[in-house]
């Protein structure tokens, strides 16, 4: 699996939008201003679609481009992938 192998890279991706996180709760709980707390929130925003990208890229490339698949393999993976951006479009 491509997360496996690509484990350590994705969790210190997560580990840095952990801490943007943590970043806005500190700006809420100190009552900073509203431009300062959207500005960490398109932060974290921004670090969140970056790690979706990536993983629906490897995706892509390890369940529905590879030559070597099945035709049912391929098909089963694109169908995988549709049900997630769906989701993550609502």
């Amino acid at each position: 699996m491509h997360t496996t192998r690509e484990k350590k890279k994705l969790l210190n991706r997560v580990r840095r939008i952990r801490g943007q996180m943590e970043a806005v709760e500190r700006a809420l709980e100190d009552e900073n201003g509203c431009a300062d707390v959207l500005q960490r929130i398109a932060g974290v925003r921004g670090a969140l679609n970056g790690l979706m990208a990536e993983v629906v890229e490897d995706h892509i490339q390890e369940h529905v481009a590879d030559a070597e698949l099945t035709t049912e393999q391929r098909s089963e993976g694109a169908a995988e992938l549709i049900d997630v951006v769906r989701a993550y479009l609502k």
